[in-house]
């Protein structure tokens, strides 16, 4: 999904969330999540949008209205040896859209 489509599904509030992902490197996705799937969110050229902090996705979602946002950070301890085996949901924090300041 492309700003663009970001902004018409938005507006006609088709959007439930959108995920800001934190991946390893210190930088972060926007997965989108609508109509039971989840997309990615891409630039014109078809090429996954890296962010680099909450502020820099506030800043590219400033014209979108209100859309529930979390924060999501997977576990660590999914990837240490000896833990016990079993399925660790990330976690997934609600933040705000728009900034304190």
């Amino acid at each position: 999904m492309n700003m663009q489509a970001l902004m018409e599904e938005a507006h006609a509030s088709r959007i439930q969330a959108l995920d800001l992902v934190s991946l390893e490197g210190g930088f972060y996705l926007l997965s989108v999540q609508a109509q039971g799937r989840s997309q990615v969110l891409r630039d014109e050229l078809g090429s996954v949008i890296h962010l680099r902090s909450v502020e820099h996705a506030r800043e590219l979602l400033s014209e979108l209205p209100a859309v529930p946002l979390y924060l999501v950070h997977s576990s660590a301890y999914d990837e240490m040896c000896g833990l016990a085996t079993g399925v660790r949901e990330p976690l997934r924090v609600p933040i705000s859209l728009r900034s304190a300041w």
